[in-house]
C-alpha cells in the first residue's frame, strides 16, 4: 500500500509539473500576442495621428481656397453688373434704333407699332437707367 501511495504522489507531481509547464507555455505564448498587439496599436495610432494632421491640413487649404474665391466672386461682381448695364443699354439703343426706322414705314396691320421716342427736334431720345 505504501508503494501504490507512493507511485500515486510521484504521478500528481509529474502531472502538477508537466500541467505548470504547459500553462507557463501558454501564457508565453500569450505575452508574445500581447506585445505584437501593442506594436500594431502604436503603429496604428502613429498612422491615424499622422491622417489627421493631413486632414487639417487639407480642410485648412480649402477654408484658404474658399476665402480665396469669395473675394475674387466679389471682385468680379461689380464687372458682371457693368455688363449687364451695358447690356441693357445696347438694347435699349437698339430698340430707339428699331423704333425710329420704323416709324418711316407704312403702317401695317401685321406689324404691331411701338411709341415713338423721337423727340420735337426730330431725335432719337435714347433712355437709360
Amino acid at each position: 500500500m505504501k508503494m501504490f501511495i507512493k507511485l500515486s504522489v510521484a504521478s500528481v507531481s509529474g502531472a502538477v509539473v508537466y500541467l505548470i509547464y504547459n500553462v507557463n507555455q501558454t501564457l508565453r505564448k500569450g505575452m508574445g500576442t500581447l506585445e505584437e498587439t501593442n506594436k500594431t496599436l502604436e503603429e496604428v495610432r502613429k498612422a491615424v495621428h499622422g491622417l489627421t494632421q493631413e486632414s487639417k491640413q487639407l480642410i485648412h487649404s480649402a477654408n484658404q481656397i474658399t476665402a480665396d474665391v469669395k473675394g475674387k466672386m466679389e471682385n468680379v461682381d461689380p464687372l458682371l453688373e457693368s455688363a449687364q448695364d451695358v447690356g441693357e443699354m445696347i438694347h435699349n439703343v437698339t430698340n430707339s434704333m428699331k423704333e425710329a426706322s420704323l416709324e418711316g414705314r407704312p403702317k401695317d396691320l401685321s406689324t404691331p407699332s411701338a411709341p415713338s421716342t423721337r423727340t420735337k427736334a426730330g431725335g432719337v431720345q435714347i433712355k437709360l437707367k
